[in-house]
């Protein structure tokens, strides 16, 4: 794979982790049981990323409340969806991961299939049960996405906002220790994606109100998925 093929610029978090937790066959998704919490809490973070949302500081019981900031088009149609859901009412964090990920995973898939990145592969288990695979048609953005992962849980690399968001949610699902194709898994990168979990981003990645707030949103969801 060559490191300076520019990466595609039309995916989201949520797009990014769903290729992380689809098995190399295709076959499964790791961490189903808690998918909603885990893309819910990848759409809610990509629009605090945006500056679409703010949460609050109270940290009671079903995470901070969250109200919309802005009312301007967003460019992606899952993201409008997602704020639509933030500006009808306010609400805590926790309620909103299951208004916005409730069967997000299906949406998501799709979207992976329209940009080419996975295929569906449909066939019939001794002639009767149908089983559905999502198989990758195009693996490069996903070797790319593991190569930035690695280098901020291995070497130590300060990550931008939305890769400490991606290993923050990855490492909330549960998921990391099962990925297939492996990520490390070791006492130094365990620690790494802890930080990163709970909102640890470093300095220079919430030196400002739109990360912090993000970085929160992010914290939350590993709170959720306990």
């Amino acid at each position: 794979m060559d490191e300076k093929t520019p990466e595609r610029d039309d995916l989201l978090i949520v797009d990014d982790l769903m290729l992380l937790l689809l098995d190399d066959d295709g076959a499964s998704i790791q961490a189903a049981g808690s998918l909603y919490y885990t893309l819910g809490g990848a759409v809610l973070t990509e629009l605090a990323l945006l500056g679409r949302l703010e949460v609050d500081d109270t940290g009671v019981l079903n995470g901070p409340r969250v109200t919309p900031s802005e009312d301007a088009p967003l460019p992606d149609p899952l993201l409008q969806a997602a704020y639509d859901i933030v500006a009808a009412k306010t609400q805590r964090v926790q309620p909103l991961l299951v208004a916005i990920g409730a069967d997000l995973w299906r949406v998501v898939l799709d979207r992976l299939v329209a940009r080419g990145l996975i295929q569906r592969a449909e066939s019939r288990i001794l002639g009767v049960f149908r089983s559905t695979r999502w198989p990758a048609t195009d693996e490069q953005h996903e070797a790319q996405l593991r190569a930035r992962i690695r280098r901020v849980l291995e070497d130590g690399e300060t990550p931008d906002p939305r890769t400490a968001a991606t290993i923050g949610l990855l490492y909330a699902s549960g998921a990391m220790p099962s990925l297939r194709p492996a990520l490390p898994w070791t006492s130094t990168t365990v620690t790494r994606a802890q930080d990163l979990a709970r909102g640890n981003w470093g300095s220079e990645a919430v030196a400002t109100a739109v990360t912090r707030t993000a970085a929160n949103v992010a914290a939350s969801v590993a709170i959720a998925t306990r």
